[in-house]
């Protein structure tokens, strides 16, 4: 057992207490954890209230882990709003995704020892808090070698690009052209690199701006065949110029124009996948994409995946995904570290749009 005086936990060896009596043995244990939890839905500044709790004893099925990151992602926001279609029972912890090390584990545990770094896997499980149990279920051991952002932000975004690269069109290895607004957000830099490692061509829109030389240059170091704004897109020549074939995959957080825009570039039979929409706007389809050009529309969502995939589908995507970030084929977001004491802070950024597309916080309970 340890002593983490960063975390202030206080985990005490087993005394031994004798009297003329009988020979007893007591284990005295008192282990705190702070939390961020929330009793009710509403706006995350308000609702989400810091607390030191202390933590259960651990069950035989159950792992003890000292959080080191867990990012504050967009979804986290929407389920403390009440807006995100999870379940969640009040009060709760709030966080889905992080990265921590294992401290202690249930006796019936196999496969994962004290020492190993996990991640969690399964949402709503409450990863804001400095120490927590998990049943062995929802955590998933990675190398020690995997960056700590990488890891504590592997399960959402990652394996989000991975899905709509694999799932809609055979992309890898048949050149295929894909294309996708958002590009700067954290799924869709994860897109850039997959595409980059994967040799697949890839046009990516984002919104104009005074720094947009700055941020077409940092996504084509990330992998990015081509870089155009919103506007750019409207008005291009590339595939005119045969510069590049016209997509056949189209992956779309934004909506509204955006949408429609690649939506008009798409080869005939082609696909669009929506996973987000951050213009608050609907995605309209033309009647002509659907007859004269035969496209097809689908919704993607990480959580329902997951809860009807196969555990060989998630087995390789997982390892594929490891393995691109300990290559260094994948990197983790734009982030920025906060400590765990100025949550308000990432909770203000995530409400923000910059929040979506531009930097992400992360708490960092290792200071």
């Amino acid at each position: 057992m340890a002593l983490f005086s960063r975390t202030k936990i206080l985990y005490s060896t087993t005394k031994c207490y004798m009297n003329k009596y009988c020979n007893l043995k007591v284990s005295v244990r008192s282990l705190m954890s702070k939390q961020l939890v929330y009793n009710e839905f509403g706006d995350p500044l308000q609702v989400v209230k810091f607390r030191e709790c202390s933590v259960p004893p651990l069950g035989s099925q159950e792992v003890l882990v000292r959080m080191l990151a867990a990012p504050v992602n967009p979804a986290d926001i929407n389920t403390i709003q009440g807006k995100y279609p999870v379940k969640v029972d009040l009060p709760t912890v709030a966080g889905n995704e992080g990265v921590g090390i294992v401290e202690d584990i249930g006796k019936d545990i196999e496969g994962i020892s004290p020492g190993n770094k996990v991640i969690v896997t399964k949402p709503v499980q409450g990863t804001w808090r400095t120490i927590a149990t998990f049943t062995k279920n929802v955590v998933r051991v990675v190398p020690d070698d995997l960056g700590v952002v990488e890891a504590a932000t592997l399960t959402v975004n990652p394996c989000t690009a991975y899905r709509m690269l694999v799932d809609f069109v055979s992309v890898k290895n048949n050149n295929k052209v894909v294309i996708q607004n958002g590009a700067n957000g954290a799924c869709g830099q994860n897109v850039i690199q997959i595409c980059k490692a994967w040799g697949i061509k890839n046009i990516n829109i984002v919104r104009n701006r005074p720094d947009i030389a700055d941020l077409k240059q940092y996504l084509e170091c990330l992998g990015a065949t081509y870089v155009l704004t919103e506007d750019e897109l409207r008005s291009t020549n590339i595939f005119k110029e045969k510069k590049i074939d016209k997509p056949s995959l189209a992956l779309n957080c934004v909506g509204g124009k955006s949408s429609l825009e690649m939506m008009r570039h798409l080869q005939h039979s082609g696909k669009m996948v929506t996973y987000g929409g951050m213009s608050r706007e609907p995605v309209s389809i033309p009647t002509s994409a659907f007859i004269f050009k035969d496209l097809s529309f689908y919704g993607f969502w990480m959580t329902h995946w997951n809860e009807q995939a196969n555990p060989t589908d998630k087995e390789k995507m997982m390892t594929d995904v490891v393995s691109l970030m300990c290559d260094n084929k994948l990197k983790g977001p734009v982030h920025k570290m906060v400590k765990f004491d100025n949550y308000k802070e990432a909770l203000e950024n995530a409400l923000t749009s910059t929040g979506f597309t531009g930097c992400k916080y992360v708490l960092d309970f290792t200071t």
